[in-house]
Order: structure tokens, then C-alpha cells, then sequence
């Protein structure tokens, strides 16, 4: 089960180093984003029975996405706010395939705690939030709410750090706190994202946080801690390079994987470290599989 984001990417690719005052080749398009969205997405892929509760807009934009995160075999549940239009990121990535966002969040922040429905989480397994879902208002409310729903069905709980920008708005005290009073049992970050939050502190640091953290480092592999009854665990999984098409999506693609690798790991039985091991390489197949092809166009209708 996910709740957070779903929105519409407005991807701008140029094939070279934009300049300034003139034309530059490329490509356009509108395709279906949102961090939770795109983790569901990939969950529904990998064959994993999924829920997305998100809110969009009563518009066209909102119709569209919802239907497409529904054609990867996900559940919707999602809120339609009258007055608000469906998210909107502008996405803008270089020739390298890095990418650089614009938010317009509109309806995605809406989401209120009154629209969750504790019959939902019946059953649930796990929980993931973006940190998106647990700022601002009402959104951030609604995932606290969502938080104690999957505790009291016996879910365990993952987040991912998502992004520096509106993690670290409110200094690195309010956000480790947030992320201490959310308690995961699985923390996803990127390696600028572990630095943001400990100030630059050793990783081992994630662990104050979560029983298990896991360091994306893009083409670097991962690296994956876990404390263990006496002792703390670490190992890199590196895979093999990849030729980015467009980064975007990748890193949520890695925590589905991850997440769908872990279940079926410690459902087999293996041991920790074998279980930790499985779903890094589980995680890195599936971003494989988001950077090796661009996003198909959403039909806008």
C-alpha cells in the first residue's frame, strides 16, 4: 500500500546543452510521475498487489492518471478535489540523463485524513511513503493517519527521502525528527539525502532511524545496513552499468523491487543478510528496467 503523489511529468529532454535565447532539438512529453505513483506503478508490475491512495483534481489530467497507474494493475483510491488541478513537475533532464524538477503540486497536497478508510489497510503488508506524504497540509496529516492504520493491521512501514529540498525546509533538526517520530522499518535515501539528514555523518547514522537503510548511488550500486540482534550489517551491491535514458522514476522503480525482493526472501526463509542481498539486486533489475526505455506518453484525451 502507498499513499502520496500522483502526477502529471511535463518531461523536457533537449538532445544538447540548452542556450539561451534560441531553439534547442529535443523532446517533450507528458507521461504519468509522482514518487508514490511511480513506486505503485512498478509494484503493479513486478506482481505485487498494490493500493495507491492519492488525490487528483476533477479534471481531464487526473482522469487520465488514474487510468494509467490502473493499466499497470494497481488499486485507486483516490480523492477528487473540486477548485485544485491535478499536480503538475516539470521535469527538465540533460543529455546525461540527470534531471532537475519543477513542482506544482496542487491537488497531490490535498489529500485529507478523513479520506482514508481504515478497511483499506485490512490485510496490508507494508506501507511506503515518499517524504512528500508526510509534509505540508492536510497531506502530511493524512500520512501520519495512514501510519497508524498500517501499524494497527501489522504492516511494516518504508520511506523514502525523496528529495532534499522539502525535506531540509525546515532544518535538519525538524526533518530528523520527522523521520524519528515516523519510525520506519525500511528507510530508502540517496547518498546527498543520507548527507542532508546526518550532517554529513557516517551512514551507519541511517540506523538511529530504521532497522534497515538502504544508500541508492545510482550507477554505483547500493549500499544496505541493517541491525541485526548483536551485531550491524553493511555490503555494497553493484550492478552492471546502464546507459541512462532518463534517470527519473528510477530510484522509486529500485525501492519497489526492493521491497517486492524482501518479501519474497524472508517468505523463502533466508536469513538477513541473504534476504537483504536478494532485494538490493531485486531493486537494481527493476531501475534497470525504468532507465533502459523512456515513459510512454500519457493519453491526454
Amino acid at each position: 500500500m502507498i499513499l502520496g503523489d500522483l502526477a502529471l511529468d511535463v518531461v523536457v529532454a533537449p538532445s544538447r546543452p540548452l542556450e539561451s535565447g534560441t531553439d534547442v532539438a529535443g523532446r517533450v512529453a507528458f507521461v504519468q510521475g509522482g514518487s508514490a505513483a511511480n513506486t505503485a506503478r512498478w509494484l503493479g508490475r513486478l506482481g505485487a498487489r498494490t493500493t495507491l491512495i492519492a488525490a487528483v483534481g476533477r479534471d481531464p489530467t487526473g482522469r487520465a492518471l488514474v487510468d494509467a497507474v490502473r493499466g499497470d494493475g494497481v488499486k485507486v483510491r483516490v480523492s477528487r478535489i473540486a477548485g485544485a488541478r491535478t499536480a503538475r513537475i516539470g521535469v527538465l533532464v540533460s543529455p546525461d540523463g540527470e534531471r532537475s524538477f519543477v513542482a506544482d503540486r496542487g491537488a497531490a497536497d490535498l489529500l485529507d485524513p478523513a479520506d482514508l478508510k481504515s478497511a483499506w489497510f485490512a490485510g496490508a503488508q507494508a506501507l511506503h511513503l515518499p517524504v512528500y506524504s508526510l509534509l505540508g497540509a492536510p497531506l502530511g496529516a493524512a500520512g501520519r493517519r495512514a501510519l497508524e492504520l498500517a501499524r494497527d493491521a501489522g504492516a511494516i512501514v518504508s520511506v523514502d527521502l525523496a528529495s532534499i529540498g522539502p525535506l531540509m525546509t525546515g532544518g535538519r533538526r525538524a526533518a530528523r525528527e520527522l523521520i524519528a517520530n515516523t519510525a520506519p522499518d525500511i528507510l530508502f535515501a540517496t547518498a546527498s539525502e543520507t548527507d542532508a539528514l546526518l550532517g554529513g555523518g557516517r551512514a551507519e547514522g541511517l540506523l538511529e532511524f530504521a532497522q534497515i537503510a538502504v544508500i541508492k548511488r545510482g550507477s554505483k550500486g547500493a549500499t544496505v545496513l541493517a541491525r541485526a540482534a548483536a551485531e550491524r550489517l553493511r555490503f555494497e551491491v553493484v550492478p552492471a552499468p546502464l546507459t541512462a535514458i532518463d534517470t527519473t522514476g528510477a530510484g522509486d522503480a529500485f525501492d519497489a523491487g526492493f521491497l517486492v525482493g524482501w518479501f519474497a526472501a524472508r517468505s523463502a526463509g533466508r536469513s538477513l543478510p541473504a534476504a537483504l542481498q536478494r532485494a538490493a539486486l531485486a531493486g537494481h533489475h527493476a531501475a534497470a528496467r525504468q532507465l533502459s526505455a523512456p515513459r510512454p506518453e500519457l493519453a491526454l484525451g
